[in-house]
């Protein structure tokens, strides 16, 4: 029997509420906001900037709505990959788990390299390679414990970013209504020079909602943790409520406060990035201000911000590798779970493997390296593709079934314009990433920038593909949908 429970193994529901909440709002705050919102603000002006978050807000909401419904009847660890596999198609479901495998355990590499350069900030003269690999020991340390040291740790780091957000809007309000700081113009900042607001038109917009969307990426980590939670059908449906509010608050409401104090035209903001603390809008506000220690400040900040996405990227990726290997969808071994902790320690090794190879190449291989990263890129934004199309089958099945869904403990509004909605604006900001690189004739084309920019296109439908061809999978009948493995008592 112990030996069994050592081959197939089962996770522990640690986590709590506060857990999942704050887990879900640590995914919306990063360095989208804290650096890269400064940018959006110069290419599209400030209102511009504000119409591309507020689109993209209503689309993760949506998003999260239909994946809060599916989360709280059925939780589990791999949400993606079995809903997928379930609801629309064994290959869907194979394709969407390794696409979002891969996708975290690139970034566990991504920003365990980004924490070299941030400590540059103190320490320029030692080697960033140093801070790396000790983040990578420690994040692997607090995943190796248990899911609540996991959840227990993104508690506190995501409540130094909410202190730090909340601050800087307390700070920007009283600057734009001069009350302790110098009164900027805030008419003509908002107004981007006769603009309106806007810069580059409807152009302008459209490039502000790649960086949105990235800005957004991680907020479906909800779904993942909803597998180790103590009370999902309670702390699912708090988190994803929370959700709308935290966007309106945190990213709408700052950006706001951007524009109104720091013209779009300022050298600063064209030139912000996610590694260049001195010129973070927040940064600048909190200079503005007379906070002498506002790039330190920030760059503590900004450094919680990076060692919080390496750690839930190496959470969430060997979770995912888990549920598949419990699907068969990857080796056995991986299935293994730590009796005592609860831990799929295979799994968590082998991405800190991939981690740590792909950390590696970033040192001696740069090719390699960003062809790996550009591989990633278009991961995340795959994985909400398939949470739209997963929701729009489960709630036709769950009807197609003679089933009441106002029995379902949390139901997702506006279906089915949520969904469709979400997957609509889902395909355009992919589709849109790099439509420069498409002007003139084929010949014309920047083929390097494309191949490198949608990347993993074509390795997500050579997996659905491989797959379908090898098991001859076809799409589930609604009838046929599995709705009772794995989902919790309704009443």
């Amino acid at each position: 029997m112990a030996d069994n429970q050592q081959q197939t193994g089962h996770l522990k529901r640690t986590m709590k509420t506060r857990h999942l909440s704050m887990i879900a709002l640590g995914g919306t705050i990063g360095t989208g906001l804290f650096v890269a919102s400064g940018a959006t603000i110069s290419q599209a002006g400030p209102f511009g900037a504000l119409t591309a978050y507020a689109v993209i807000g209503v689309m993760v909401y949506f998003l999260m709505t239909s994946l809060g419904e599916m989360a709280t009847y059925m939780p589990i660890s791999g949400s993606f990959s079995v809903y997928a596999d379930r609801f629309v198609d064994p290959a869907f479901g194979f394709a969407m788990g390794w696409n979002y495998w891969f996708n975290w355990a690139i970034t566990v590499a991504v920003e365990a390299a980004t924490v070299g350069v941030v400590m540059g900030f103190w320490l320029p003269n030692v080697p960033s390679w140093i801070w790396s690999t000790i983040v990578l020991v420690l994040i692997t340390v607090i995943n190796l414990f248990s899911a609540k040291a996991y959840a227990e740790t993104e508690f506190w780091m995501a409540m130094i970013k909410v202190t730090a957000v909340v601050a800087f809007l307390i700070v920007g309000l009283l600057t734009i209504l001069g009350i302790m700081f110098k009164q900027p113009d805030v008419v003509h900042n908002l107004s981007a020079g006769g603009n309106h607001g806007f810069v580059g038109g409807f152009g302008g917009i459209l490039s502000v909602f790649m960086v949105a969307g990235f800005s957004f990426q991680g907020t479906e980590m909800v779904g993942i943790t909803a597998g180790e939670s103590e009370t999902p059908e309670k702390s699912v449906p708090a988190a994803v409520k929370q959700i709308f509010w935290r966007i309106l608050l945190f990213y709408i409401l700052s950006i706001f406060i951007i524009g109104a104090i720091i013209y779009y035209k300022d050298p600063s903001l064209l030139h912000s990035s996610e590694t260049n603390i001195a010129v973070s809008p927040f940064t600048l506000v909190f200079k503005s201000a007379g906070l002498a220690a506002a790039a330190s400040i920030m760059n503590a900040v900004i450094l919680t911000a990076v060692v919080s996405s390496a750690n839930s990227g190496l959470y969430a990726s060997s979770r995912m590798l888990y549920s598949m290997a419990i699907d068969g969808m990857a080796p056995k071994i991986f299935k293994r779970v730590n009796i005592r902790t609860g831990i799929p320690v295979p799994a968590l090794l082998a991405t800190v493997a991939v981690g740590l190879f792909t950390y590696v190449t970033s040192i001696f291989g740069q090719g390699l390296y960003y062809y790996l990263v550009a591989a990633s890129g278009l991961t995340g934004f795959i994985a909400w593709i398939g949470v739209a199309i997963s929701h729009y089958r489960f709630r036709r099945a769950f009807i197609a079934q003679g089933r009441d869904v106002n029995r379902l403990r949390y139901k997702a509004k506006w279906f089915p314009f949520g969904p469709i909605v979400a997957l609509v604006l889902s395909i355009i900001v992919v589709v849109g990433q790099d439509t420069a690189s498409f002007k003139g004739s084929i010949a014309d084309w920047n083929w390097p920038g494309i191949i490198t920019t949608y990347l993993a296109i074509p390795l997500f439908l050579v997996l659905y593909f491989g797959y379908k061809i090898k098991h001859h999978t076809k799409l589930r009948k609604l009838t046929d949908v599995d709705l009772d493995t794995n989902a919790r008592s309704l009443d």
